[in-house]
């Protein structure tokens, strides 16, 4: 069985995991994390299902987030430590969008030193919570389209589809550099994951009942 279940803010996609397998009493594995901090369509397979997972993980997704514009963190999200204040510049919509746009298509992301990503056999996140920070490769990801929803002088809300492998939190970064300042992730919803869709997700307490 295939699940589309919405994993809320303030828990870890494995901890979803265990959730479902306590209440179906049955292997479950998930087709690609989602962050703590982070909210929306978490892709599960139960039983013989779970060895379809590969191929869920390499299908495109889609997120809505909002950018925290004039600070950033250790973690890119808000679960980090601040690390950075800078003035963010006079924006409006046209400037906005066109720095988006530069964005689209085959990019170059470089993964943040907290994630899962193994280097040398070591997860990232184990060597940066001991402020060791290495060399990571690019990675090439594709952003399949990319809009502004609204903004203020602080805060850009954006819907993006992208390739499997990208971090919307270095995205989200890397736009506010564009900007002339400093950002990470306040909040990121995943909307859809393949043909899977927030609006047909399930709660873990309604997969319950």
């Amino acid at each position: 069985m295939i699940l589309n279940i919405y994993k809320p803010k303030g828990i870890t996609s494995f901890g979803v995991v265990k959730e479902i397998r306590k209440i179906i009493n049955e292997k479950v594995g998930h087709g690609g994390t989602l962050d703590p901090f982070a909210e929306g369509v978490l892709i599960l397979g139960t039983g013989k299902d779970t060895k379809t997972l590969s191929k869920i993980t390499n299908y495109n997704k889609s997120y809505t987030a909002l950018i925290k514009l004039g600070e950033t963190t250790n973690t890119l999200d808000p679960e980090g430590s601040i690390t950075e204040n800078k003035e963010v510049p006079p924006l409006n919509r046209s400037l906005i969008k066109h720095v988006l746009q530069s964005f689209q298509g085959e990019i170059f992301q470089e993964p943040p030193m907290f994630s899962a990503k193994k280097i040398a056999g070591k997860k990232l996140y184990e060597l940066a919570r001991k402020n060791i920070v290495v060399k990571r490769d690019p990675v090439k990801i594709t952003i399949k389209d990319i809009d502004l929803i609204n903004f203020t002088e602080s805060t850009l809300k954006i819907t993006t589809t992208c390739s499997k492998g990208t971090y919307i939190r270095v995205l989200g970064n890397d736009i506010a550099k564009k900007l002339g300042t400093v950002g990470y992730l306040e909040e990121l919803i995943r909307t859809r994951v393949g043909e899977y869709l927030i609006e047909d997700s399930k709660t873990i307490e309604k997969f319950r009942l």
